[in-house]
């Protein structure tokens, strides 16, 4: 059981590690996409500067996310989740690519069980 449990703790850490950091890098190349195109024209007016630009922070916030979950996993899992929770709401009041929001609420949610596993870990240390 132990190993199970352990198994899925690496996977999920190296996914919520290494997504974000692929995803953020890719904010400045849109090789996977082109990611202005999930920014509603609303709120993509309310900036002072280009819609790419804005991506650009959405990445390297994306980047360091994914450095924390690598890092000191249980604090940064809890980022992660947090910050795929806002992208998913910001789709879901802008009602469009509800789909992608849908995925990422999943997805928030494996990252809180991964944090969840940690502090898991952390409280068996401390008995």
């Amino acid at each position: 059981m132990d190993s199970n449990v352990q198994l899925v703790k690496n996977i999920l850490k190296y996914t919520f590690g290494l997504v974000p950091i692929v995803a953020g890098l890719d904010k400045f190349t849109n090789i996977l996409t082109n990611w202005s195109q999930y920014i509603s024209e609303g709120f993509a007016g309310m900036f002072p500067f280009e819609s790419t630009t804005f991506m650009m922070i959405v990445g390297v916030i994306e980047i360091v996310a994914g450095v924390l979950v690598l890092t000191k996993t249980k604090f940064g899992a809890y980022v992660v989740s947090a910050w795929l929770v806002a992208i998913a709401l910001t789709l879901i009041f802008s009602w469009s690519y509800v789909d992608v929001a849908v995925r990422d609420l999943v997805m928030a949610i494996a990252a809180f069980c991964l944090a969840k596993l940690y502090e898991n870990k952390q409280s068996k240390v401390k008995n």
